[in-house]
């Protein structure tokens, strides 16, 4: 599919300014359906997680959960606990896909495909301390990435671009490694691919950690059916994956099964006063076996 768009900075202005950000139109409704999706999403489980120390994310956790940490379900501050439980695993996430970027310097670009509010960008900067390029469709996020990255002190490294991840700004080869967090489920993996190859440079490593439904199951299940229902997503199988990254010059050197890792965030979230409906179809997918979280990490040749 064709979504090109012409990509901008976003321009944060001061309250007393008059002048706005140009925004690119999108180009094609399902990019604008998107783009307003999640320009007007502000979940508590987004926000209240992020506020536990900065980090905004917009993808889940894995690991186990740390039961001491969270005491007796009947303490007036287990809550509070829980949800800064719930925070550290998605953190945790973060710094799984990370570690399989490679060796990266100081004198790198990084490129975060589908940025949200930026906390992924954060705390690759904080480890490499390179420069790191976002995009997003949604104005909002690229606003709220800009701003976290101006109150850190650096705003001079850490970037978010309205923009379309399939037609970034980046010079071809630019980058020494690029990600997808739970967001290629929006795109075309063909053309999404085609756009990491261009922009990553010989040996570069790409990095995606995402949510598949399993062809071993035959189709897509009802609770696939009901995750891509509530995102407004298109999720892709496993086999789709390899296939696209086949085609544009992406050979995995990781394929790496986080189900059994990711499912007891879903289970501690499911008892939390967060719930936004959706984690019966994440637990219960996860379980039949219908739906995998995979991490892939592949090099450009």
């Amino acid at each position: 599919m064709d979504l090109f768009v012409t990509s901008t900075d976003l321009t944060v202005t001061a309250p007393t300014s008059a002048a706005s950000a140009f925004i690119p139109s999108p180009a094609t409704p399902y990019q604008g359906d998107i783009a307003r999706y999640w320009d007007h999403e502000a979940r508590p489980v987004n926000l209240r997680l992020g506020d536990v120390d900065g980090l905004y994310h917009h993808h889940y956790g894995i690991g186990d959960i740390d039961h001491a940490a969270l005491g007796d379900t009947e303490d007036s501050a287990y809550e509070k606990k829980l949800i800064a439980e719930l925070h550290r695993l998605e953190s945790a996430q973060a710094d799984v896909l990370l570690n399989h970027l490679g060796s990266i310097g100081r004198d790198d670009t990084l490129v975060d495909a589908g940025c949200g509010r930026g906390g992924s960008m954060v705390m690759a900067h904080q480890r490499f301390g390179c420069k790191v390029e976002g995009v997003t469709l949604s104005a909002k996020q690229a606003d709220f990435a800009n701003q976290r990255a101006r109150e850190l002190g650096i705003d001079d490294s850490v970037r978010a671009r309205v923009c379309n991840m399939l037609s970034t700004p980046f010079e071809t080869g630019q980058a020494a490694a690029s990600w997808n967090n739970e967001s290629s489920m929006y795109v075309d993996l063909h053309d999404l691919f085609a756009e990491h190859s261009r922009v990553l440079a010989v040996g570069g490593r790409y990095v995606t950690i995402t949510g598949c439904w399993n062809p071993r199951y035959g189709q897509p299940s009802k609770w696939v059916s009901q995750i891509n229902a509530h995102f407004e997503c298109n999720i892709h199988s496993r086999r789709e994956y390899m296939r696209a990254m086949a085609d544009n010059r992406l050979v995995p050197q990781a394929v790496i099964d986080l189900t059994p890792e990711t499912l007891p965030y879903w289970e501690l979230r499911a008892t939390s006063s967060l719930v936004t409906g959706i984690e019966e179809a994440f637990i219960n997918s996860y379980k039949d076996g219908s739906f995998q979280y995979v991490l892939i990490a592949a090099d450009r040749v």
